[in-house]
């Protein structure tokens, strides 16, 4: 069969060199019994080349299966897919043949195959690679003889490598791939699309038809049709039906596809006309470098209050200019601060005498041990507290700290000062 023969028989329209190359690889490899995998976007017809490939087989005369798996709720996919026994599982009152069973001898149609579960996908290459299916509820595996043709609008490679996707099902899928080109890649049959459903949609209600400018056919065929040939078509139904005016300008078109238009449309940008309430990528940009550095500033913060406790603790860190526990001098066992006025060494609250530094540390770190975390963090906010008699702005700064973070560790420890 020709080339233009299954465009008429399938009602193709286009002379893209890619949707030709498409249509003459269905053609060749649809005597074979070679798995297939058919790729594009969502919206450019690759149920039509399921069609091509199972009507010019071998197994034309048996049936021809069309599943969206994406459709099947993950619950019920294995008995959907394979059927199941009697008394199964609730609600399964009899026997049940599966899509793979009722498309037995023929070609089943797996829409959407990417959406498959993981645990089915290890079942599907099962089937695959051994002809067999095992119905839910059984222990006995079913002999059946199907072509799987399969189809995906998603990059099933980069699933693969992100393990959404099994490699080796990919490559059992993939004996032979058909890519369908999207719409913006075939300019040229954008505008005899259009004339193709105007027509049926002038045909099936008795309409005039309807035709374009020169501005707006311009705009049709520059226009990106993220939908593909799905969304072509219900543009052009819609404006058919809703439109008196019968001659369709850039402006009339402008109000079906506007949101699309604005929104993945290059346009200008103008100053003047600029929405004041509209936020632009820039300031979106400019907000979320602040929030990531105010994100940073307060994990900072927070090491730093860690840090302060532990110093605070080992008697190490000046609050309000001076250290919490006076420092001894080894060679004059005398007490001193780092500002270099004396001051007495207070130290009854402790056990024991302190001959040295070193005795003060080990002091210091039984103690330490013998406290969370979080109590020391408590009592050294109480103590700068106390000595900023109760200003926080000043313990903040005695504490190294912020005053948005002191205030949230008063929230936290529901201390009330």
């Amino acid at each position: 069969m020709t080339i233009d023969a299954i465009k008429q028989r399938y009602d193709i329209i286009g002379n893209n060199p890619q949707l030709l190359m498409a249509i003459n690889k269905a053609v060749q490899v649809a005597p074979t019994d070679l798995s297939i995998l058919i790729t594009g976007e969502s919206g450019v017809g690759k149920d039509v080349f399921s069609r091509i490939v199972h009507d010019n087989s071998v197994r034309k005369h048996k049936k021809l299966v069309s599943v969206n798996c994406g459709a099947i709720p993950e619950g019920t996919i294995e008995s959907e897919l394979f059927g199941h026994l009697k008394g199964s599982f609730t609600g399964a009152d009899k026997d049940r043949k599966g899509y793979f069973e009722e498309a037995n001898g023929g070609t089943i149609f797996l829409d959407e195959v990417g959406e498959l579960p993981l645990a089915m996908q290890v079942k599907l290459l099962r089937v695959l690679e051994n002809g067999e299916i095992i119905p839910v509820g059984s222990s006995t595996a079913k002999k059946i003889d199907v072509r799987v043709v399969a189809a995906t609008n998603v990059n099933i490679l980069e699933a693969t490598r992100n393990g959404h996707f099994r490699e080796d099902l990919y490559y059992r899928l993939n004996q032979i791939s058909i890519h369908i080109p999207p719409l913006r890649e075939r300019k040229e049959d954008i505008h005899l699309l259009f004339r193709k459903f105007s027509s049926d949609v002038a045909e099936r209600y008795k309409m005039p038809p309807i035709f374009l400018t020169e501005e707006g056919k311009e705009y049709l065929i520059n226009y990106p049709w993220y939908g593909n040939i799905r969304e072509l078509k219900n543009v052009t139904e819609q404006i058919a039906v809703v439109e008196t005016e019968r001659t369709i300008s850039r402006a009339i078109l402008q109000d079906y596809l506007k949101y699309v238009s604005e929104e993945k449309m290059p346009a200008l940008y103008n100053a003047n006309e600029a929405n004041p309430n509209q936020i632009s990528d820039r300031e979106l940009l400019l907000k979320a470098l602040s929030m990531g550095q105010m994100i940073t500033e307060m994990r900072a913060e927070i090491n730093n209050l860690k840090q302060v406790i532990t110093n605070i603790a080992q008697g190490q860190m000046p609050m309000n200019g001076q250290p919490m526990y006076p420092q001894v001098d080894k060679y004059h066992n005398t007490p001193y601060y780092d500002n270099g006025n004396e001051l007495p060494l207070q130290v009854e609250h402790r056990t024991g005498s302190i001959e040295n530094e070193e005795d003060f540390q080990d002091t210091e770190v039984v103690e330490d041990e013998s406290l969370g975390i979080q109590d020391r963090e408590r009592q050294a906010i109480i103590k700068a507290l106390e000595q900023s008699g109760g200003r926080r702005r000043n313990a903040a700064k005695a504490l190294g700290i912020s005053e948005r973070t002191l205030y949230r560790k008063l929230k936290d420890y529901n201390i009330e000062y």
